[in-house]
């Protein structure tokens, strides 16, 4: 009996329990939780944003659209937290209150780039703002820190000039200091750095002024042949003061009245002449008639000894023309069937001597004209063989020239043995300078130009291969020895001019 009592008890008060529990679980109130995610920048909805509660409840993840609902959620308190990568993690808290309401809310994301610090003004260093008599090559150093270690900084050079519109740019510097080369000489620069550190709007530096020092008196003119492009220097007679002028230009001719450098260029397929400064600016296109003949290469024109003016030859045709492009005359027009190739006037300007050549560059003439076109003397008639390179001296009872002796003909113009000559008008005789110099056997000495005092011959040597370098030697006219001096002065280097 006491038995039976125990167990009616025991199932007694279980079912009190069980009721009791049924209770309590049936009275856990529960409410939905929807939301949007969205940049605070740009309003863009994000998607793939984690969404998670404290106290913890279900996790979810926003669709496409920035939306999320967390079903079920208890009534209550909670912070709801979102988090992706590339912005700053956020939560946000909401008051759960009524069962079985629909509670909405929005998060708004900061881009994490927000909270990065902009990079230093940069300070610049080198050259000193105002600083003169600059060299050509400059080290341009500057400052610039980061608050944030984690950045990189790339830096961009803006360097603009006074005399043109030219901007000379490098940009993603990783360095704080960057060289720049072949500035012009005597030219006030004006230069900027601007810092990036990837993430906020770029840091303009001050602009800094500076001026290169005036050019030197380069007395050697000359041209440079880089993998098939012709680069036009200047140097001195020490070979340390190399300086580049112009590129894709050719056959310098300097005039020290003038104070400029006249020069060949191409201008969309045609030859023309143009000036500049000695310090490479101010380039400036004379011709408006092109110099054309059979051989860009090998066509050369001369100033008057005053600076004014200057000829030149298209095809059959001598011109005329003023320095500054106005003006230009018709003074000569060769035999038919002849172009002019080149022109040299004398210092006295009363003359002019000419080499003509038919459509291949053989046949060739020398010839010495007045002023009036008419032949003075003829210096070499209907030549085999190339033939080139004429300059008066100074006095004029002398004119020098090169002369293929090999007389071989191609359609490539080669030149197998080319000397040079010196031409006396007193005697109407010829002296092989190269023989007299001893110039090494399979090589050509081509380009021959007087000194300014007359006392040496300035030209350009190089195999006959036709493939070789050139490079720029001189002999010195002094007669009484047994063997004229040969001595090289550039190297790499054809077309000269001494003045």
């Amino acid at each position: 009996m006491k038995n039976t009592l125990k167990i009616v008890t025991i199932i007694f008060f279980s079912l009190i329990l069980i009721s009791c529990r049924e209770e309590l679980i049936s009275k856990t109130k529960t409410a939905t939780l929807k939301g949007i995610v969205i940049s605070k920048e740009s309003g863009a909805l994000l998607g793939k944003v984690k969404i998670t509660t404290a106290p913890i409840t279900q996790s979810a993840i926003t669709d496409d659209s920035g939306n999320f609902e967390i079903k079920d959620i208890p009534l209550g308190e909670y912070s709801v937290k979102a988090e992706i990568d590339g912005y700053v993690t956020k939560a946000v808290g909401i008051s759960i209150k009524t069962e079985g309401q629909l509670n909405t809310m929005t998060i708004e994301l900061l881009d994490d780039k927000s909270l990065n610090s902009s990079p230093s003004i940069p300070e610049l260093i080198t050259p000193a703002n105002n600083a003169t008599g600059q060299p050509l090559s400059i080290n341009f150093t500057w400052n610039c820190t980061d608050p944030d270690s984690k950045d990189i900084l790339k830096y961009n050079i803006t360097i603009k000039n006074s005399s043109n519109n030219d901007v000379i740019e490098a940009k993603d510097i990783t360095d704080k200091n960057y060289e720049i080369k072949d500035l012009r000489y005597g030219t006030t620069y004006f230069w900027q750095i601007i810092a990036n550190d990837g993430v906020n709007n770029p840091v303009y530096s001050t602009t800094n002024k500076f001026t290169t020092t005036n050019s030197p008196l380069n007395r050697f003119h000359y041209v440079q042949n880089n993998n098939g492009k012709f680069t036009l220097v200047s140097n001195n007679i020490e070979n340390n003061n190399l300086f580049t002028l112009q590129e894709n230009a050719w056959r310098p001719r300097k005039n020290n009245n003038a104070n400029l450098l006249a020069y060949l260029k191409n201008v969309g397929g045609d030859i023309h002449i143009f000036t500049n400064k000695l310090d490479g600016s101010s380039e400036f296109q004379v011709t408006k008639i092109p110099i054309a003949g059979f051989n860009a290469k090998e066509l050369d024109f001369s100033w008057n000894q005053k600076g004014t003016e200057i000829i030149y030859a298209n095809f059959d045709k001598l011109y005329k023309v003023n320095k500054d492009g106005t003006g230009t005359t018709l003074l000569y027009t060769a035999p038919f069937g002849e172009f002019i190739s080149e022109c040299d006037w004398s210092y006295d300007e009363s003359k002019i001597a000419i080499k003509t050549n038919n459509l291949s560059g053989y046949s060739a003439n020398i010839r010495v004209i007045d002023m009036l076109g008419n032949v003075i003397t003829t210096i070499i008639s209907n030549s085999t063989g190339a033939l080139g390179g004429i300059n008066f001296s100074i006095d004029g009872k002398n004119l020098v020239y090169s002369r293929d002796v090999s007389n071989f003909q191609d359609q490539n113009y080669r030149q197998l043995d080319t000397r040079v000559f010196l031409y006396d008008f007193t005697t109407n005789t010829s002296t092989d300078l190269s023989d007299l110099s001893k110039k090494p056997l399979g090589t050509n000495d081509l380009d021959p130009r007087f000194s300014p005092n007359n006392a040496e011959i300035i030209f350009t040597n190089t195999s006959n291969d036709g493939i070789s370098q050139k490079n720029i030697l001189k002999i010195t006219l002094d007669f009484s020895l047994q063997n004229l001096q040969r001595a090289t002065l550039f190297t790499n280097a054809e077309m000269p001019d001494w003045e």
